[in-house]
């Protein structure tokens, strides 16, 4: 059974990644009509839909643990961004704002004594590991790539495979 305090910041979390998903959705509609970010484009959704099984598996914790997932309403994400090196600062941001939620949560369990979320939010804490990592490369990879076009061209080429690892 969770305690009102958990299941309260569960709940903040389902906001935070429903609107991460959401971001990432705005991203990958904004990269979508820019010339030649087709590889990007599909990062950016596939982000989308996997922050919405973040989202999912949180809700199905919280009512199955005796709780009330509340389904929360969102806020409008930023449309536009003035280039890629922007959209892709603000997925690592986004990504660090989830980590710290995380964080709480797992601080919150502990206090708690509440193990068994405290387990379930394993999962979470690895998976931000992973997704900071890979924003931070991103970024990383922009940064070096500064306004050269060919290596725009590859990054887009590349950006799908850039997780395997």
């Amino acid at each position: 059974m969770l305690s009102q305090r958990m299941q309260e910041a569960l709940n903040r979390q389902v906001l935070m990644e429903a609107q991460s998903s959401q971001a990432y959705l705005a991203m990958g509609s904004w990269a979508d009509i820019q010339p030649g970010l087709k590889g990007v484009t599909k990062f950016f959704f596939k982000h989308s839909d996997e922050e919405r099984m973040h989202m999912l598996k949180l809700i199905h914790y919280i009512n199955e643990r005796g709780g009330f997932a509340i389904v929360p309403a969102l806020a409008q994400p930023v449309l536009t961004f003035v280039s890629l090196k922007k959209a892709f600062e603000e997925l690592f941001a986004h990504e660090v704002k989830v980590s710290e939620g995380i964080n709480e949560l797992v601080d919150i369990s502990l206090q708690e004594k509440d193990y068994a979320t405290h387990n379930f939010l394993q999962w979470y804490v690895n998976e931000q590991i992973e997704e900071e990592r890979l924003a931070r490369e991103c970024n990383d990879k922009l940064e070096l790539i500064g306004d050269d076009k060919s290596g725009l061209y590859l990054f887009d080429r590349d950006i799908m495979t850039m997780e395997q690892y």
